[in-house]
């Protein structure tokens, strides 16, 4: 192991805003003596059609404003450890079960927040740390594998000979409080930790505003970056331009963001899909030069399993937006237009080194719309259709987190409907300089940003249904957003389904949410896995317990019915600093044995947060 014992135990110096007692007093004994417990129910009751089935742990029930911070700051401590071997994993509850398929389920995310001279950054920007869980369906067997993706900007921070770290990247959400500081344009900190995915033979990290990272499935060992987008340079050449003021002012920008900041041209998403009836892999670019214009170009490559470039459409959109997900039908691209502004006096201080890059840049909530563009996927055989420019207008205001599904459904005059599936939040919840409560000027993780008082739940993020409806020449008629499920009003995200299903009707929606029975901590850390029927608006939960949070849930297929197969979710039981890996029987949420099994991942290995995962079956 390549480890100091001591490095991912105490989390990252982020002071409370409270008076806080030293994180060495905080032991079960004293804050039991300190604290009244507070009795967390077996069942909660969400409405006559939901059932909710509680863990019961061990865990003390202790529910105070010490106790959930330092909870919180748990979920973010730094592991500087990585796996020299596999190492199988003990199963501490249920077992494993007989046909589980063969394969790995490999989860994204950072590993690290803190160097060793006195810098820290914002989740976001820790180095990627890829964690493995590859399942044996012979002998039943679970190993664990994690090491960093070994990324340009890791090799240059990183003293493998001492073990030690000095960040010298600012990373977009942070500045640097050791080291080199003002007038740093050590800015795009390719970390490659936010998503993964094995297409074809490769093993794929991926980042918000970079290549993607090639890793060997078997070792976990970087191979190098890997130009997806096939060395497209479109956007140095400028693309297709209008000769308008803002292709002199993109003139302008191109030699500082690319050649002082090291921007690349092309800033590819995190966010892929795949087209499960047509075997593709769907990813998107766009502009870096975008992100300061009221104007967007997006690109999208569509790569069959060999990694042929089977499609690629480029759209140049007149609004200044910003895209995290996204979706696709049959048909389309669908871009929901996150709207932002440019924050002049703060990208100033930015590019000084003063404050972090995203600070030039904030939310504009001043329509009460949402523009979404519909994009042909296919425009040859599009034939007759609307101008794509023309956003269709959502009839509410809201941020798009995370998409679950899309489909579209046609009638037989040529009508269609689109339904898309997807996490969304408000505009005065979000906010770029306080994503996952950290503040860069106080080094604070504060768990009460991402929590919100009584009476302002419509705030948080909710699973709705967006549904356009289109007549034969691709016009709309009408659009709508409403409640996936109608008595759902719990903070929620990452919404999944059976793989299978992906880009048709579905049934089932998978998700993160909170079971909303911890007082300090009511809406985020997620604790439950949700099963959501859209059909007939049923609820089931499945939830890890107090003092324990969860992350994004993954479906593993098995048979032919929808929510026939397994839900795998990582549990972070922070009293007590461990990591699991649960399985769930989906048939089964809401009951008592819908728990299949538990796993342990070794004291040594417990890791913070994951992103994004991806389930790799043997076949």
């Amino acid at each position: 192991m390549l480890a100091k014992p001591t490095h991912h135990i105490v989390p990252p110096k982020f002071p409370s805003s409270i008076n806080l007692p030293p994180l060495v007093s905080l032991k079960v004994p004293s804050l039991q003596a300190k604290t009244t417990p507070k009795t967390i129910p077996n069942a909660i009751s969400i409405n006559p059609t939901s059932t909710n089935h509680v863990s019961t742990l061990d865990d003390t029930l202790v529910d105070d404003s010490v106790c959930a911070f330092w909870d919180y700051q748990f979920l973010f401590v730094s592991q500087r450890s990585e796996t020299t071997k596999p190492i199988t994993l003990h199963v501490v509850d249920g077992s494993i079960p007989h046909d589980f398929p063969s394969g790995t389920y490999y989860l994204a995310g950072p590993g690290l927040f803190s160097d060793d001279h006195g810098s820290t950054v914002h989740p976001l920007d820790g180095h990627g740390y890829l964690r493995a869980f590859t399942f044996d369906g012979v002998d039943r067997e679970v190993k664990f594998m994690a090491k960093y993706v070994k990324t340009q900007a890791q090799v240059e921070e990183h003293d493998p000979t001492t073990d030690t770290w000095q960040f010298t990247h600012r990373g977009p959400f942070s500045v640097l409080k050791g080291g080199h500081k003002v007038g740093n344009t050590k800015v795009m900190k390719n970390v490659a930790n936010t998503s993964v995915v094995r297409w074809g033979e490769r093993v794929l990290c991926l980042w918000e505003g970079g290549e993607p990272y090639e890793i060997q499935s078997g070792t976990l060992d970087t191979v190098g970056r890997f130009d997806l987008i096939d060395g497209d340079d479109s956007a140095v050449d400028g693309g297709k331009n209008s000769g308008d003021i803002w292709d002199v002012a993109a003139g302008l920008l191109k030699p500082i963001l690319y050649g002082v900041f090291k921007m690349p041209p092309k800033r590819l998403l995190s966010h892929y899909k795949v087209d499960a009836s047509m075997n593709r892999l769907i990813t998107t670019s766009c502009n870096a030069e975008d992100m300061l214009l009221p104007r967007s170009s997006f690109t999208f490559y569509e790569y069959d399993s060999n990694f042929e470039l089977m499609n690629k459409q480029e759209f140049n959109i007149p609004d200044h937006l910003m895209i995290h997900d996204w979706a696709f039908t049959d048909t389309h691209y669908i871009l929901f237009a996150n709207r932002i502004k440019l924050d002049v006096v703060g990208s100033m201080a930015a590019v000084c080194g003063i404050s972090p890059m995203i600070s030039a840049l904030s939310v504009n909530p001043s329509k009460p719309t949402s523009p979404m563009y519909l994009l042909p996927r296919f425009p040859d055989k599009s034939g007759k259709a609307r101008d794509w420019r023309v956003p269709v207008e959502a009839p509410s205001q809201f941020w798009l987190l995370h998409v679950g599904n899309a489909f579209e459904i046609k009638d037989v005059n040529g009508n269609s409907e689109i339904k898309i599936q997807a996490a969304t939040c408000s505009y005065q919840w979000f906010n770029f300089q306080k994503v996952f409560g950290y503040n860069w000027q106080s080094d604070k993780l504060d768990p009460s940003i991402m929590n919100v008082n009584e009476g302002e739940h419509e705030l948080l993020p909710r699973l709705v249904q967006v549904s356009i409806q289109l007549d034969a020449d691709g016009n709309c008629q009408k659009c709508g957003v409403e409640p996936l499920i109608n008595k759902w009003k719990r903070s929620t995200d990452f919404p999944v389904i059976n793989p299978a299903f992906s880009g048709n009707k579905n049934k089932y929606i998978y998700a993160a949410t909170s079971s909303g029975s911890r007082q300090t901590l009511p809406h985020f850390p997620f604790d439950t896995v949700v099963k959501l029927n859209v059909l007939n608006q049923s609820v089931h939960t499945w939830s890890v317990g107090h003092r324990r949070f969860i992350g994004e849930p993954i479906f593993i297929p098995k048979g032919d019915e929808e929510d026939d197969g397994y839900l795998l979710v990582v549990e972070y039981a922070v009293s007590i600093q461990r990591c699991n890996l649960v399985i769930l029987d989906p048939k089964r949420m809401g009951e008592d044995d819908a728990l299949i099994a538990r796993l342990e991942v070794p004291k040594h290995l417990n890791f913070p947060l994951g992103f994004h995962g991806f389930w790799a079956t043997d076949k």
